[in-house]
């Protein structure tokens, strides 16, 4: 039996990511998969990158990795482009859209918002047939038993952590490291079972809440002079996202 932690939407927040990471250390688990969302939003996105790169088997693209190398008219957006390496900037680019494996006879699909871009948001409350619509095979998705559906789907993107049972299928969305915005507690998912095993075994998902030090990362955004410091502050302390009259 083997566990597997995944996290993702780190956006540049190291001490929500100091704490996952501990905690996942501390349950001896040594596979970690990230679901993108690595930079912006909060101070260290070069440093999220680094962080990543050292602990995590493998990394998926998500919205923000995917615009951030790209010339940008915002402000804010430059600024914390300024603080990636080229070679970081690179490193964005060449990210996978998905990834996909057996286990426990049941295949695993993993992306960062849905099967068929970065940039569409599904959320638990849409309607049953948006949600059913994460199980499609498209040209983005790997595809590694053929005309097969997933029977299991992890993303992130939404920074609301849940997870359901459709029609004999699994969607669950690990919520947020660096910017949950359902609780004010960094989330990551366990997935157990047998890895790369074809034929039916014990499986499950756990959802797991880690408390962080939210005062230290509103203290660096303050330090570094981040913009939109006060709607970071509003996320971090409220989990309320700032788009919400």
């Amino acid at each position: 039996m083997e566990q597997i932690a995944i996290i993702s939407d780190i956006h540049g927040n190291i001490p929500a990511l100091e704490s996952v990471l501990a905690d996942i250390d501390s349950r001896l688990i040594k596979r970690i998969i990230c679901l993108g969302d690595l930079v912006g939003k909060g101070p260290q996105s070069s440093m999220a990158i680094q962080m990543i790169q050292k602990h995590c088997e493998k990394v998926v693209r998500g919205n923000w990795d995917d615009f951030f190398p790209k010339p940008q008219e915002s402000d804010t957006i430059k600024w914390h482009q300024h603080q990636l390496t080229e070679i970081q900037m690179n490193e964005l680019k060449e990210l996978p859209f998905s990834l996909e494996f057996m286990m426990s006879g049941k295949l695993v699909r993993m992306f960062h918002a849905s099967p068929r871009s970065v940039y569409e948001r599904i959320q638990p409350w849409d309607s049953l047939e948006r949600r059913l619509s994460m199980f499609e095979n498209t040209e983005h998705t790997e595809n590694i038993a053929g005309k097969r559906e997933p029977d299991v789907v992890f993303y992130g993107d939404i920074h609301n952590a849940y997870q359901e049972n459709i029609k004999g299928k699994t969607l669950c969305n690990v919520g947020s490291v660096g910017n949950p915005l359902d609780l004010t507690q960094a989330s990551y998912a366990i997935l157990e079972g047998e890895y790369n095993q074809s034929e039916n075994g014990v499986f499950s998902i756990q959802l797991v809440r880690v408390p962080y030090d939210i005062e230290a990362s509103i203290h660096i955004a303050k330090e570094l002079e981040m913009p939109e410091l006060e709607e970071y502050i509003q996320e971090l302390t409220t989990a309320k996202y700032r788009g919400l009259k």
